[in-house]
């Protein structure tokens, strides 16, 4: 990876979702502006706010689609990202968990 993007890997639970009655929810429904939550699994050198095992919130309208070994996987620049969960604590900024 260059610069400042990342790799990242989209959960299967962002397809069909359900309702709180039960109502099943394609994943083609059009939602407004609904943020998605990824895996990072690789980054550019200057990428700070981010590492591989992340999980980092952005928007599907931000994104280009890639092909890797027959993976479908998501590059993003870092600016396109609004949030970070992680496991470790730091004084930085982000979504620590």
């Amino acid at each position: 990876m260059l610069s400042d993007r990342l790799l990242v890997r989209i959960g299967k639970d962002e397809g069909e979702r359900k309702s709180s009655g039960g109502i099943l929810i394609p994943a083609t429904a059009q939602m407004a502006k609904r943020l998605v939550w990824a895996e990072v699994i690789a980054l550019g050198q200057n990428v700070r706010s981010a590492e591989v095992g992340d999980r980092v919130l952005f928007s599907p309208e931000d994104r280009y689609e890639v092909e890797v070994q027959g993976e479908d996987l998501v590059m993003l620049r870092e600016r396109d990202i609004h949030a970070v969960a992680a496991e470790r604590i730091e004084a930085s900024t982000g979504l620590y968990l």
